[in-house]
């Protein structure tokens, strides 16, 4: 599986939904980097299922275990290695799934892929079970990152029609990401968190489901990082983002909207700040032009599927036996995975970045 993601540093995913572990890789981490757990931690516990009825009820520790990389506190410059083990798996919900399709998820294209032998437990390696790896590898970024003065947080920007307030892109503070990050749930308009609960409550009484649109910005990012036209910024984001189940779309800045805008109305004008720093009066480009940074907030927009996992009966196909047939999906899933998928958004984002620096000699 190509699980394997290289730009400037690698971060290699392993382990399946129902395995004993899953675990990730990091290599080429610069040495002598400080390492938190106790923040690593409670950057994980963010994408943990939630104590309410907005997330799956499947209850694990989530607790990473170091296997190398790391002695005294500190990065030693070899491959960061770390397992998370598997503990409150219920593989018998999913015996079934080895010949019936799941409407939204990938049964069938898997089965076809590795000629039946892949890991249905779970949805196995398809899972979004693996984005607590890839948080945990997002978090050790961040601390690479944020001894720098570069910080990334997200939000829930819109979810089923309810939009947050946006991210101000010119003006977001260290105070306002610091903030927000330390909300349960991750939004800036309390307002807005009690209707998005309510849709998120509506569609769970309904066996069904709701994605939703989250929103990423990156502060204290510098210039000059990034190229063009297959290796810039946008590239090595867009890359590793499409890596978390369940995203469908992405865009930088304003993205779809500058379609329908003239370029006078686009363009971020250019000047020259009171301490002598080329800023531009808006933000419409994200922070990147040309695949390289401008020196102001990188902002883009992620939008996230409905969870597929829905109780309600649907069609689909028994593929080993080429019939139709009706399924009722079991086992214990996210009425939105949303709120969960904030941190892991970020940390593809944190990891991302740090490889650009890497890549361009900034560490």
């Amino acid at each position: 599986m190509s699980s394997l993601w290289n730009n400037g540093i690698s971060i290699s995913i392993f382990g399946e939904s129902h395995g004993k572990a899953i675990g990730v890789v990091l290599d080429n981490l610069p040495s002598g980097e400080t390492i938190d757990m106790d923040a690593v931690l409670s950057f994980m516990a963010r994408r943990a299922p939630k104590d309410d009825l907005t997330s799956t009820q499947r209850r694990e520790k989530d607790i990473p275990v170091v296997l190398s990389g790391v002695l005294d506190g500190r990065t030693t410059g070899a491959p960061l290695a770390a397992i998370i083990e598997n503990s409150d798996a219920h593989s018998s919900d999913y015996s079934e799934l080895k010949e019936l399709a799941r409407p939204g998820h990938a049964d069938y294209t898997g089965y076809l892929r590795y000629h039946g032998f892949n890991d249905v437990r779970g949805s196995g390696h398809f899972s979004g079970r693996l984005t607590a790896p890839l948080t945990f590898a997002g978090a050790v970024c961040a601390q690479i990152l944020e001894r720098r003065d570069i910080y990334t947080a997200g939000h829930i920007y819109a979810l089923k029609g309810i939009h947050d307030a946006p991210f101000d892109t010119c003006a977001l503070s260290k105070e306002d990401i610091l903030e927000l990050r330390s909300h349960a749930f991750p939004v800036i308009d309390q307002q807005a968190e009690l209707l998005m609960r309510s849709e998120i409550e509506r569609a769970r009484l309904d066996c069904n489901s709701v994605g939703g649109v989250v929103e990423i910005c990156t502060i204290g990012f510098p210039a000059g990082v990034g190229s063009p036209m297959f290796d810039g910024l946008e590239n090595a984001i867009s890359s590793i983002v499409f890596g978390i189940p369940a995203v469908k779309g992405l865009e930088f800045g304003i993205g779809f909207e500058a379609a329908q805008l003239y370029g006078s109305q686009n363009n971020d004008e250019f000047y020259v700040d009171e301490a002598g720093t080329i800023k531009t009066k808006t933000n419409h480009h994200g922070g990147i032009l040309g695949g390289i940074s401008t020196g102001m907030p990188i902002s883009l927009k992620i939008a996230f599927k409905p969870t597929p996992s829905i109780s309600k009966e649907q069609k689909t196909v028994n593929f080993l036996k080429k019939e139709n047939a009706v399924l009722t999906v079991r086992g214990r899933h996210d009425p939105c995975i949303v709120p969960r998928a904030v941190p892991a958004a970020e940390s593809a984002v944190n990891i991302a970045l740090l490889g650009q620096m890497v890549k361009n000699g900034r560490i």
